[in-house]
């Protein structure tokens, strides 16, 4: 294992920020953990979220139980709840148990208030929204679900998706949760290349994809990245091309016009009934090895985990307007722009421009405009807008705001304070969520918690319901006392987990259950306060986190080696005021001629156009 520490990540605990902030909105002061969450009921000695919270981790089988029994709507019921064994990397929940992800997703609302706005389409130009309404998405999807299968997706497939946020980007990942087939959504900004490799790993016969997208101003070929990918993908058999712009693009015999092949497909595809540990989707996510991971996560407990955590992390209630603005290509889009959301029957924002386009106020005009309750936001665009200054935020109303997020990163203190301070007027809880692509959705965050409880800058501070959080030191001993610092691990299972890596078990288990026998390991270090509060700070292993997203060394590192001209290269992580980490490129040239331009644009095309190196140096450069 790497050095446990990295810099001096401990000097952020020491000069933590003690001032807190005392919310009392998410319950009411005249609080019952009954009317809170219904199941409460039935657990015995149960009537605070403390009482709560133990009973999730000491009774977990009841607890998980009760809920996926009261909240998701079953096809046929399960007969275990878990069957988890560390020591193998076996991971299993609601055997037996079956049911359609996109009938809880949709259908089910359907029934009670088809013409909720399910997705509100931010488009990159300011006021020109798009609204549709759970009937509608029910209907995209269908068609969606009938097209795919007239084009040979059958059950058990893998579908890869390479989309900007967009309604249709949402509805084919739901169509073919449908239909049976699981998904692969791919960043819309990666490289051909790093889209290849996902396509073939995948082994993927079918890619969904727009002619461009639309980005800050900006048009961004999608189809052309998307046809030098499968030149190298003999899998591929068919690309569906939907028209995000006017502009005509090169067809091939390949290809499939998406809008005008769904308008000749019927608005009724029947749900197949999927078993809940059936793989719902893979994503793909950088490691400390040269190789990405395809992590694979399954229906019942992801979806169940997901929506969860969006209503009690974020204190989301029916009717509110949920605004989170990563891209779906992000474990964050997955969870809680679409599943955890859409299963709640919420009302949720895709976002597809920029903060900063046309102008820093562009987030507060959105929530002004579109009304948003909870806006959960990376902290690198929170570091970024704070440099703009106050009067960006105070042009606009933001009174509908209810609670703030952040997420992909720990927030520092700064940034914390302004975004409560300014952007929620100082009454709007600010919760800072910890959790990765492998945990499903979030382990650790400020809220829920009893009416009072404190909020502290700049810390996760709480484990979820059924998360039983430990801190490990170098010999694997377990740090049973406050105010220690350790690697962070989680001690027992929990649904929303990933069940494996795909195509690569092994891999898997040496990565997460090894290292810490017993444990699961989250490769990040965590201080425990005296309070008993978690503060994460910072990656143990290769992994440098940029603006929210995990980018492994040896993944960059093989990439610039395969510039012709490099000998070898060593990729570091340094801070960053904005993005929080940045990434130094040290290169060993194979001769001594001026190639540095080459490497730079060779070594980003590769790995993600438009992601230009910064201030390069004669022997290094960086992005």
């Amino acid at each position: 294992m790497c050095s446990l520490w990295r810099g001096s990540l401990l000097t952020l605990t020491s000069s933590l920020n003690r001032r807190v902030f005392q919310c009392c909105r998410q319950f009411g002061r005249s609080y019952n953990i009954a009317s809170c969450m219904p199941e409460a009921v039935a657990f015995q000695g149960v009537s605070d979220h403390s009482g709560l919270y133990k009973f999730s981790v000491n009774e977990s089988d009841r607890f998980w139980g009760a809920v996926a029994r009261q909240r998701l709507s079953w096809i046929s019921p399960f007969h275990t709840v878990q069957n988890c064994d560390f020591s193998q990397g076996k991971i299993k929940w609601f055997e037996g148990g079956k049911l359609n992800v996109s009938v809880n997703c949709l259908d089910r609302h359907v029934h009670t208030c088809p013409e909720r706005v399910a997705l509100i389409w931010e488009r990159d130009e300011p006021g020109t929204e798009v609204k549709i309404t759970y009937r509608q998405l029910l209907e995209l999807t269908c068609r969606l679900g009938n097209l795919l299968k007239r084009q040979g997706v059958r059950r058990g497939d893998c579908v890869t998706i390479y989309m900007p946020p967009c309604p249709l980007a949402v509805a084919s990942m739901l169509a073919c949760a449908r239909i049976g087939a699981a998904h692969n959504v791919v960043f819309a900004g990666f490289s051909s290349e790093a889209l290849a490799d996902r396509i073939r790993d995948a082994q993927s016969s079918t890619v969904i994809t727009v002619n461009q997208g639309v980005r800050g101003g900006k048009v961004v070929d999608l189809k052309r990245t998307v046809d030098q990918a499968v030149q190298n993908c003999p899998s591929v058999q068919q690309v569906l091309v939907a028209m995000r712009t006017e502009n005509t693009v090169a067809m091939t015999d390949r290809d499939v016009p998406l809008e005008e092949e769904m308008m000749k497909e019927d608005v009724v595809c029947e749900p197949v009934a999927m078993d809940s540990e059936d793989v719902l989707f893979l994503l793909y996510t950088s490691g400390s090895t040269g190789k990405p991971k395809g992590l694979v996560h399954t229906q019942a407990g992801y979806l169940l985990y997901t929506s969860l955590t969006h209503r009690y992390v974020f204190n989301y209630h029916d009717g509110d307007v949920f605004g989170c603005v990563a891209d779906i290509g992000w474990i964050t889009g997955h969870s809680y722009i679409v599943y955890g959301a859409l299963c709640n029957g919420g009302t949720t924002v895709l976002f597809e421009s920029t903060p900063v386009y046309p102008n820093p106020g562009r987030y507060w005009e959105m929530v002004e405009r579109l009304e948003i309750n909870q806006f959960y936001g990376a902290p690198t665009a929170i570091r970024l807008l704070l440099k703009y200054g106050d009067e960006w935020v105070q042009n606009y109303n933001r009174s509908s705001l209810k609670t703030l997020g952040s997420v992909g990163e720990p927030i520092n203190t700064e940034a914390w304070e302004w975004y409560h301070r300014v952007v929620g007027d100082g009454r709007c809880p600010v919760v800072d969520t910890w959790w990765q692509t492998e945990t499903g959705g979030i382990c650790i965050a400020p809220r829920p918690a009893d009416p009072e409880a404190e909020i502290v800058p700049g810390m996760a501070m709480r484990p979820f319901y059924g998360i039983k959080p430990a801190l490990l030191d170098t010999e694997g001993e377990v740090l049973s006392s406050n105010d220690s610092t350790g690697a962070l691990c989680i001690s027992q299972a929990w649904p929303g987990m990933a069940r494996t890596i795909h195509n690569h078990h092994q891999r898997f288990t040496e990565t997460y259950f090894q290292p810490y026998p017993g444990f699961f390991f989250t490769g990040d270090g965590a201080h425990r306060s005296k309070e008993g509060y978690y503060q994460i700070v910072g990656r143990l292993d290769d992994v440098i986190n940029v603006s929210g997203h995990r980018l492994g060394t040896a993944e960059l590192e093989d990439v610039v080696n395969q510039c012709p001209a490099v000998a070898e290269s060593a990729a570091i992580g340094y801070s960053h005021d904005i993005k929080g980490e940045g990434v130094y490129v040290f290169v060993v040239l194979k001769k001594a001629v001026m190639v540095q331009e080459d490497v730079q644009l060779s070594s980003s095309e590769r790995w993600c156009p438009g992601a230009s190196p910064s201030t390069p140096a004669q022997t290094s450069f960086r992005w």
